[in-house]
Formats: C-alpha cells, sequence, structure tokens
C-alpha cells in the first residue's frame, strides 16, 4: 500500500526496472521515464496452485522484492504477464513443439492476457500490486502460417508464444483492454499510480 507519510519532501527517487525485456523498456521509455535495468533472477514455478491473476501478482512482487531487498532507497517495477486460455496458464514456451502446441490452442478463439504489475520502495513504504486483463482474440491460424511464424519470429521469450507488436499482428482480430499490456506492461494503470506517488512526496521530473 502507498504510505501516507506526506511530510517527507524529495527532489526525486531513482527507478529500477526489474526486468530485462526489451518490450518494457521500450513501453517505459517512451513516456520519458527515467530508469535504471536491474534484471531480477527470479523465475515463474508453474508448479504452485493459484489463480491466474494471484499468480501474476505473486511473480510480480516476487521479482520486485528480490532488487528491492539491496536497493530499499530506489523504487523498484516488477512484472509479470501470462496468457489464460480455457482458465490455463499459458507462460513462455520451452521449444518449437510447445510454441506450436500453444498458437494451435489461440486459433480462432478469444483468450486473455494478464499482467501483474508490482512496486515498491521500502525506504518510504510503498508497497503496491495490481493486474491489468486484457482480451485478445486471434483469427483461424492453418498449421503453415503457425510454422512460419515461429520458423521467422522464434517468439520464445514471450508469453503465449507471440508478440502483438511483431508479424503475429496480422492474426489479432481484434483487442479489448489495453494494448501495451498485450506487449508486457500496462502503462496507463501504471503511470496513473506513478503520478500518485509524485503528488505525495512532490517529486519533480
Amino acid at each position: 500500500m502507498l504510505s501516507t507519510n506526506s511530510k517527507l519532501i524529495m527532489a526525486k527517487f531513482d527507478i529500477v526496472l526489474a526486468s530485462a525485456s526489451p518490450r518494457r523498456k521500450t513501453i517505459l521509455s517512451q513516456v520519458g521515464l527515467d530508469f535504471t535495468i536491474i534484471a531480477s533472477k527470479i523465475n515463474e514455478d508453474f508448479s504452485i496452485e493459484l489463480k491466474p491473476k494471484a499468480f501474476c501478482e505473486h511473480w510480480a512482487r516476487e521479482k520486485a522484492n528480490d532488487i528491492a531487498k539491496s536497493h530499499s532507497d530506489k523504487l523498484i517495477i516488477g512484472a509479470d504477464t501470462i496468457v489464460i486460455m480455457n482458465d490455463k496458464i499459458l507462460g513462455k514456451p520451452k521449444d518449437y513443439k510447445e510454441s506450436f502446441a500453444m498458437l494451435k490452442s489461440l486459433s480462432g478463439k478469444t483468450h486473455q492476457v494478464l499482467t501483474g504489475v508490482s512496486l515498491i520502495h521500502f525506504d518510504l513504504g510503498i508497497d503496491f500490486t495490481f493486474t491489468e486483463c486484457t482480451d485478445v482474440s486471434i483469427c483461424f491460424l492453418t498449421d503453415e502460417e503457425i510454422k512460419k511464424y515461429i520458423y521467422e519470429y522464434k517468439p520464445y521469450d514471450k508469453a503465449g508464444s507471440y508478440g502483438i507488436q511483431d508479424g503475429f499482428s496480422i492474426y489479432v482480430e481484434k483487442i479489448n483492454g489495453c494494448f501495451y499490456n498485450v506487449m508486457g506492461f500496462p502503462i496507463f494503470r501504471f503511470h496513473k499510480f506513478y503520478k500518485s506517488i509524485k503528488m505525495e512526496y512532490k517529486l519533480i521530473d
């Protein structure tokens, strides 16, 4: 939760993105945010029994907390994106076979993309986590289209085995919700909370 201590006045604090994701880096950079990257070493354990929302929030906070433990004076941003199809969590595919199976399961259907985002600044008492959900409808995919996409884009680092911002975009019929959430970071929800932090602590850019 956000600290209610408004007596502390700061000019600026450092921001750290606890992720090596190039897409999250791009999204945060395009809104002019000044930050550094210290990638968390935490990896999701898909064997834990959690509902999708709790799952991505748990791992987003674990990633943020991993870095915050040694950087308590900085605002740490952790994030975790998953794809949900028929109540099943799809993470990043391990190999071609798993990638093909994931895309085959998404073909001609609507699925959900959930991103958990966690913001921690231990020195200021900030510890806040939320989830954004977007519905994504995919057209029918032939086996050849799936094979061609995997061969050309090698989507092994993407939840659900696709990137909405790359060549897979021609197969996305429609989305309902935040586009950037599907890329891996819901910038609107994040920035809304970040603005509240700036107001409370009288931060300057």
